[in-house]
This record gives C-alpha cells, sequence and structure tokens, in this order.
C-alpha cells in the first residue's frame, strides 16, 4: 500500500512539474510566435488566382500587396537634376509586385496631387536622380467618368514613378453627346500627344482598369503588346486569344504601321477586335505579360449612356481586311476644342462629329452638343512632322 502512494505522488510531481514548464515556455516573448505556428500547421494552405499554393510562388504570395506609394518616399527628398544625369537602371529598384488596390470613398484630385509632389503640370513626370530610359505617353478615352479617372490617376502615376519613366498623361474627352467612340479618340490622342512630344511608347488606357502589379513595365516591347492580358473581371484569365482590349501598347512606329485604329466603331464592342487584326495584316504579332504579372481591377459601373452595343460590330470586323488601309490614322479628322494642363494630366477636349461626318447634324435623339462660343482653338489635319515622312512612305494603295 506505501508503495503504490509513493508512485502515485511521484507521478503527480512529475505532472506539476511538466505544467509548470510549460506555463514558463509560454510566459516567454515567443509565446504568440508559438502559437501562430501551430495554428498554422493545421489551417490550410491559402491559394492564389491560379489555384496553387501561396507559398510556392514569392511574388503572389501577398494577395492584398502593398501600398503603390510605399517606395516612393525616398524620392521626394532627391535634389534637383543635375546638368548629367546617369542613365536609370535596366530595372528599376522601386518595383515592388503586387499592389493593393481599393476604391475609398471620399478621394478628391486635390489628394492625389498631394500625394505626387514630383509630378508636374500637365501630368508629367521624370524620374528625379537618374536619366529614363524609356518615354511614355498614357492616353485615356474619356468621356463623364471623372469618378473613375480620380482613382485611376492616384494607383497610376506611382504605378508609373515606381518604374523609372519619363511619361505624360493625356486625357481625350469626347466633346457633345453623340455616340462614344473609343477608337477614334485612341487616334486623335495618339496624335496630340506626338505633337507635344517624342513619345518612344503610346499606352492605350481604359479609364476604369487599375494595375495591380507594377512589374507589369509599361514600356513597348519589339511588337504591339496587350497589357491587360488578366481582369478580375474575366476571372484573371485571358477571355480569348486575339483579345486586345483594356490597355494596350504601341510604339510610333507599329501605330502607323497598322494604319492606327478604326475610325468608324461608334458605341460599344468591336474596335478592340479590329486592332487585333489590324496588328496581324501589318505583319506584326501581339506580345503579353504573365497571367500573374499582368493583373488588372476593374472599377465597377453601370454601362454608359451613349456608348449602346453596336449592332453592326460583326459585320465591320468580317470586312476589317479590305477596310484597314482605308480608314484609319490615315482619315482621322477632328477638332480641338481645348487643350488644359491640369496638375495630374493634359486634358484634350475635341469634336469627333457622328457617323455621318465631322460637320454632318446628328439624328435625332443622339444630338451633339451645341458648337463653342469661340472658334476651335485648334483643327489639326496632319500628323506630326516627324512621323509624315515615315506614313508616306507606309502609305496604303487602294487595290
Amino acid at each position: 500500500m506505501a508503495t503504490w502512494l509513493q508512485s502515485k505522488w511521484r507521478y503527480l510531481f512529475m505532472f506539476l512539474g511538466v505544467q509548470l514548464v510549460v506555463m514558463a515556455l509560454l510566459s516567454r516573448e515567443g509565446y504568440h510566435k508559438r502559437v501562430s505556428y501551430f495554428i498554422r500547421i493545421f489551417r490550410k494552405p491559402e491559394t492564389t488566382a491560379s489555384g496553387t499554393s501561396g507559398a510556392s510562388s514569392p511574388h503572389v504570395r501577398n494577395h492584398t500587396g502593398s501600398d503603390v506609394y510605399a517606395n516612393l518616399s525616398l524620392l521626394a527628398k532627391a535634389h534637383g537634376r543635375g546638368e548629367y544625369m546617369p542613365y536609370c537602371p535596366k530595372t528599376s529598384p522601386l518595383i515592388g509586385g503586387p499592389i493593393h488596390v481599393s476604391f475609398p470613398s471620399g478621394l478628391t484630385l486635390a489628394q492625389v496631387a498631394w500625394k505626387n509632389p514630383l509630378v508636374v503640370l500637365g501630368g508629367r513626370y521624370r524620374p528625379p536622380d537618374c536619366e529614363a530610359r524609356h518615354r511614355t505617353a498614357i492616353i485615356i478615352p474619356h468621356r463623364n467618368r471623372e469618378h473613375h479617372l480620380k482613382f485611376l490617376l492616384y494607383y497610376l502615376h506611382p504605378f508609373l514613378q515606381r518604374q523609372q519613366l519619363n511619361y505624360g498623361i493625356y486625357v481625350i474627352h469626347q466633346a457633345g453627346n453623340y455616340t462614344f467612340n473609343r477608337a477614334k479618340l485612341m487616334n486623335v490622342g495618339f496624335r496630340e500627344a506626338m505633337r507635344e512630344e517624342d513619345w518612344d511608347c503610346l499606352f492605350f488606357h481604359d479609364v476604369d482598369l487599375i494595375p495591380e502589379d507594377d512589374r507589369n513595365t509599361y514600356m513597348c516591347d519589339a511588337n504591339p503588346k496587350h497589357a491587360a492580358i488578366a481582369m478580375d473581371k474575366f476571372g484573371y484569365k485571358l477571355p480569348y486569344k486575339m483579345y486586345f482590349g483594356g490597355v494596350s501598347a504601341l510604339s510610333p512606329l507599329h501605330y502607323l504601321k497598322m494604319n492606327g485604329f478604326p475610325n468608324n466603331y461608334w458605341g460599344w464592342g468591336g474596335e478592340d477586335d479590329d486592332i487585333g487584326v489590324r496588328v496581324s495584316l501589318g505583319g506584326m504579332f501581339i506580345s503579353r505579360p504573365s497571367v500573374k504579372v499582368g493583373r488588372y481591377k476593374m472599377i465597377k459601373h453601370k454601362l454608359d449612356k451613349g456608348n449602346d452595343v453596336n449592332p453592326r460590330r460583326f459585320n465591320m470586323l468580317a470586312k476589317t481586311r479590305q477596310t484597314w488601309k482605308l480608314d484609319g490614322m490615315n482619315t482621322v479628322d477632328y477638332e480641338v476644342l481645348s487643350r488644359d494642363h491640369f496638375p495630374l494630366y493634359t486634358n484634350i477636349t475635341v469634336h469627333i462629329g457622328t457617323e455621318a461626318g465631322l460637320h454632318a447634324t446628328a439624328p435625332s435623339p443622339k444630338i451633339p452638343a451645341k458648337a463653342p462660343a469661340k472658334p476651335p482653338v485648334e483643327a489639326p489635319t496632319k500628323p506630326p512632322a516627324k512621323l509624315q515622312q515615315e506614313q508616306k512612305q507606309n502609305q496604303p494603295t487602294n487595290h
């Protein structure tokens, strides 16, 4: 009996001793770390949009991403540009990968300007401490989308600064109430941007698409580039092989080879596919970033008034092979009503006419706005001087 009691007390003391040791360990600074470790063991691993575990790729494990302004704090402290500047690195050290994108209420353009102190009038920027290797113009076709524009500018300015680009942002605003013509506005944007500077790359950018990864560089490739390969709208997948919508990039040479964009797509749909066909007809291919990098979030919105679905788009697409040399950069006509250099972008308001012509009266109920009280500031009818000779050399023959 005495032996049994001794054994019982021995096990009791051992149990109490173990409890004291456990309590001592848990009271140490590593308590939370150890608890988190054991919790993670029993958790199901999170997966990426592509279905793979986040741990398998260090670049996508953090789906929420970082603050797009996080890497720019040192730029504001940089000294002024000297007479001789070294070229920026081929790969910018400011690039950080995935970006957290959200749309907080109450955002104003004044707040966006305050967060981008190195952006000068007209939405222009160049790195303060090195000479940019690339000069990129951003062309945004626009009408009545100011709410979306402020979010795009909020993310796009730091996004481009992280890539150490010399860039400018152009908003091409369609005047009047007639049906929206996105592709023609992009033709206008190309010509007007090249009038201001000899850009070596032009990005044609929908106002409601926000880039989610700054490794998606806004620089041109050897062939026309489709940058928005993976939108949340399509489940971060390319909807079909020849899709060329959302955000695309072309050099001036690319643009002239394919005779620019079509001018006759009034309303929603068709013009992106026409442009994709033009790339092929111009003897080029479509290049794309990886699905992990070319990610975009779309700002949700209702269908725009004045941008109804184009019922003729499929018939027009079927004729692209016959029409691409006859309708494009060589036939675009418009009138510049105003050119305003705002703190975050250059706004160019243009009259692009109707399906019946530049000055033809629009049929009811789609009536264009009244003509401005003053004559148009500009009415350009020729491409940039530097490109005019190239365009003449590439001028297609009618056959």
